[in-house]
Formats: structure tokens, sequence, C-alpha cells
């Protein structure tokens, strides 16, 4: 059996969709499947970046479509999960230098070799997103609860809808559980309200988050953070599982000690 394609998209650059594509494929990872994560935002790849390989690529997507380099060749094991692999996008390039056919094929092989493929697609809602859209089975929005970020997402979740026939399952991140209790910021129900989608996952905003990115350590690599639940949930639920959504309070002294010690 073939696996799933997966493409993370979004209407709003800056919003999560790249840390949140690294965490996705981690976790699903730890989950024991096989994983390869596709950066199709060619040339202005950031997802090598995230996941800390950086320093591991040799052939990037263009190099395969171009026939320099076999498929195999430019995938970037990562040695802390056994079962992930990276694609990295081109830094020199241009998003046209990958044309949808030539996408899809290449998503077609990799989805033989994995269970799911995960695509961090471009912002926006040009030819790179169309390319990295092509090939998806599923298709998942992140934004952030802000009133541009979801007006943008809104645009998104129309074209999909529209254009590809996709129902795309949505992810909020950077939630700000005390400002949205406080009526400051809108809450889980009213952004559902105003996207109408199925809901796969909510990230709360946590600075460890930022540091884990710039560090290369994606959060789901460590199960005792209390953020990398979040993302644990939604490889669950791409997975089919039905998990309740994470406690959105931080955990308190004694709590944060007892998840130290596993307890």
């Amino acid at each position: 059996m073939s696996g799933s394609v997966i493409t993370v998209t979004s209407g709003k650059g800056g919003v999560g969709k790249t840390t949140t594509s690294a965490n996705l494929a981690v976790a699903l990872a730890l989950a024991g499947k096989r994983v390869i994560a596709v950066d199709a935002d060619i040339g202005l790849r950031n997802l090598d970046l995230v996941m800390g390989l950086e320093n591991r690529i040799l052939h990037d997507l263009v190099d395969v479509v171009e026939g320099r380099c076999e498929l195999q060749q430019a995938l970037v094991r990562d040695t802390r999960v056994d079962s992930l692999h990276l694609l990295a996008a081109a830094q020199t390039r241009d998003k046209a230098d990958v044309g949808i056919q030539q996408m899809v094929t290449v998503c077609r092989t990799l989805s033989q070799m994995a269970d799911y493929v995960i695509i961090d697609s471009p912002a926006g809602i040009e030819h790179g997103f169309q390319s990295a859209v092509a090939p998806a089975d599923r298709v998942l929005i992140v934004t952030t609860p802000d009133v541009s970020a979801l007006r943008d997402a809104d645009k998104v979740i129309f074209l999909l809808e529209r254009d590809w026939k996709h129902q795309p399952g949505l992810v909020v991140n950077r939630y700000n559980y005390k400002l949205s209790r406080t009526g400051e910021l809108r809450d889980v129900d009213d952004i559902l309200d105003i996207l109408a989608v199925d809901l796969l996952g909510v990230v709360p905003e946590d600075k460890s988050i930022v540091l884990a990115t710039d560090r290369g350590t994606p959060v789901s690599l460590n199960k005792r953070m209390w953020v990398s639940q979040a993302y644990r949930n939604i490889a669950q639920r791409v997975m089919g599982n039905n998990v309740p959504l994470m406690d959105f309070r931080e955990p308190g002294l004694f709590e944060a000690i007892g998840r130290i010690f596993g307890r």
C-alpha cells in the first residue's frame, strides 16, 4: 500500500507552517511511522534548518527533477529518528523550476517508500502552492488566531474546496489560553465558526518552540516538554485516532517535576 501525502500550508507567512511540518513529521516518526518531509518552498527553504539537517544537504528537489541525482540520493536521514527523512528544496532556484506534474511524480514515488509524506508548502496561493497541493491526499491549514491570518486562511480554504476538492484540516498555532479566556483574543470555537473546517489540533503559544526551532531541535523530539504534547496529539489524529485537546494551562511546579521523572 502507498503512504499518505499530506500538504501543510497557510495563507499568511510567519504563522508557523514550517515548524508545524517539522514537528508533525517528527511526531509521526516517533509513533513508529516511516516519514519523509519534503520542503516545497524552492528558493526560500527553511525546513532543513528547523529540523537541524542543514549541514547534511548534498542534493535537493530540483536536482531530482532535473536528473542530476536519484531520489534516494537526495534523501537525508535524521539520525535522531531512524524512520524520518528529509528531501530539501533548492535554495538558489525558483518555484517555477518544479512543475506540478513533476511534483506529483516525485511524491507518488515517495509515497511508495513511506507511510506519510509531509510537504511543507510555500505560503500564499501562487505556483509553489499549487505544486505542493497537487499531490496531496490531505491538506492541513495552519493559522494563528489574529484577524489577518484568519482572513488569509479562509481564502486558501475556499480555493482548496473549489479548485482542488479538498476538505482541509485546521491547526491553530500560537494559541494564547489566557487571552482567549479574557476575550482579548478569539478562542477555538470562534476560529472554527469563522473557518468552518475540521480541527486537527491546537498548539499553545510557548517560547520553547521558538528556541527549539532556532537550534534545529523540534520540540516533538522531547516528550518531557509540555508543548510537545500538542504535536503528538495532531499526529495521533492524522493517524485516525481520537484524542482530546491538550490542557492549555501550563503545568505547575509539581506537575513539571513529575514529567521530568516520567510520572
